[in-house]
């Protein structure tokens, strides 16, 4: 199958394998996508998705830690992977003459690794300490407790790193056991990007993964259930944070990319509607922003505002009236806008090897093909001012608003105040007075 210059073949395991070639590269970017993430974990397995992909460069039955480092450095590569919610990557770049090894190295990472116990006891002392890190940067911590108020008691809603109780009670037995469980050939896609050509990729990756097991024997994880709430956090910081969240739509959802218009119009920038109104014309706050996740099955909605104690009684009036007053009038400047910022950052992504293997990946995982850019700019076309404050009208009201707040939040505004602000209807939501 080929779109436009992107082409993908299936090998008889189900891995699927898809390319594009840029010939005016010297590099390559190619990696592998696991559709298994921390949502994917079981009760008692809370953060050994990221553990596992820790634990993957720390040796294998033909290399150790130092030779799985040094083989792609001696050729001035690089490696690395990342664990998210809903998938994990290990990928690499190296010039194109050198992707045969790199292919071998992540073959053998994903096929071979030891987890050899002295090795998981030093990376588990790492991901203590980061997680240590993360509880002292409230930037981190507010949004750890956000998404756990917005998905109350489900594994979407847990932070990918785990606490210290469950990293240190890890074994290797435990590690072998989620790779053999989670990942299988068909939620798997390899991704090559540059001066390639596909039937060669092919050829590499079947000669490594042609035997890799056909399918994961663990279940899908279990359907995402928006909750929300109230949380809120008093420490003794020099700024408080605040986050408001809605139910947002999933990847699939037709409302999905009206909604990451919507956020990019909200708060996506300078020329934003709450960098303008909260920060450039009262400045109330240093830093503030809207934001939408899409998941497989649904999908977040939220503003983050950072501020000081004594301006955050002033803050949140402000914000809940832009909300509202997004659901009464939206302008096609700002449409046009927001756009011309979407068609920019795609197209300028495909512009690099790694964020379009990465883009590539994404696609084939949730939408099982690469989808054209031309295809993404068109559904930008169906989206009206209309259609938008339409969106916000009922984005901002069918679902239980989800209040986090972390720092000096004495003066923040009650949760049924807050609440009552947004009516239980489409466009019925109360203008806050904003002094």
């Amino acid at each position: 199958m080929k779109s436009l210059n992107v082409e993908v073949s299936r090998l008889p395991n189900g891995l699927t394998i898809a390319t594009q070639t840029m010939p005016h590269l010297e590099s390559t970017a190619l990696g592998v996508w696991i559709k298994s993430g921390s949502r994917n974990e079981r009760e008692n397995q809370h953060g050994i998705a990221h553990l596992l992909e820790h634990m993957a460069f720390k040796g294998t039955g033909t290399r150790d830690a130092w030779q799985i480092a040094s083989d792609i450095e001696n050729v001035g590569g690089e490696i690395n992977a990342a664990t998210s919610v809903e998938t994990t990557a290990y990928f690499a770049r190296v010039l194109t003459e050198n992707v045969p090894l790199a292919i071998d190295i992540l073959t053998d990472i994903l096929t071979d690794s030891k987890f050899d116990a002295d090795e998981l006891e030093r990376e588990k002392h790492v991901i203590l300490q980061e997680i240590g890190a993360a509880y002292d940067t409230p930037d981190d911590v507010v949004f750890d407790r956000f998404s756990e108020t917005v998905f109350r008691h489900q594994m979407i809603g847990r932070s990918i790193l785990g606490t210290p109780e469950s990293v240190r009670s890890f074994g290797s037995g435990d590690l072998h056991d989620y790779i053999h469980t989670q990942y299988g050939a068909d939620r798997m896609t390899v991704v090559a990007v540059g001066n390639i050509d596909h039937a060669d990729i092919v050829r590499e990756v079947e000669k490594k993964f042609g035997d890799f097991r056909n399918k994961a024997s663990a279940k899908s994880p279990a359907y995402a259930n928006y909750v929300g709430g109230d949380y809120r956090e008093d420490r003794d910081l020099m700024d408080a944070h605040f986050i408001l969240g809605f139910e947002g739509r999933a990847y699939h959802a037709r409302d999905f990319y009206a909604s990451q218009i919507l956020s990019s119009i909200l708060g996506g920038g300078m020329s934003s509607r709450l960098f303008q109104e909260v920060r450039e014309k009262r400045g109330l706050c240093y830093s503030v922003y809207a934001f939408h996740w899409g998941f497989s099955d649904t999908g977040v909605f939220g503003v983050h505002a950072a501020t000081g104690k004594e301006d955050i009684e002033e803050l949140i009036p402000v914000i809940l009236s832009e909300l509202a007053r997004a659901s009464e009038t939206i302008t096609q400047e700002e449409l046009d806008r927001s756009k011309a910022q979407f068609r920019a950052g795609l197209l300028m992504s495909g512009e690099n090897a790694a964020s379009r293997a990465s883009q590539i990946a994404r696609q084939i995982l949730l939408f099982g093909r690469p989808v054209p850019a031309d295809e993404l700019l068109e559904r930008l076309t169906a989206i009206t001012t209309d259609r938008l404050t339409d969106l916000a009208g009922r984005l901002f009201s069918e679902s239980k608003p989800t209040v986090t707040g972390l720092g000096p939040i004495g003066t923040l505004m009650p949760y049924d105040q807050i609440r009552q602000t947004f009516g239980s209807s489409p466009k019925k939501m109360a203008r806050p007075a904003a002094q």
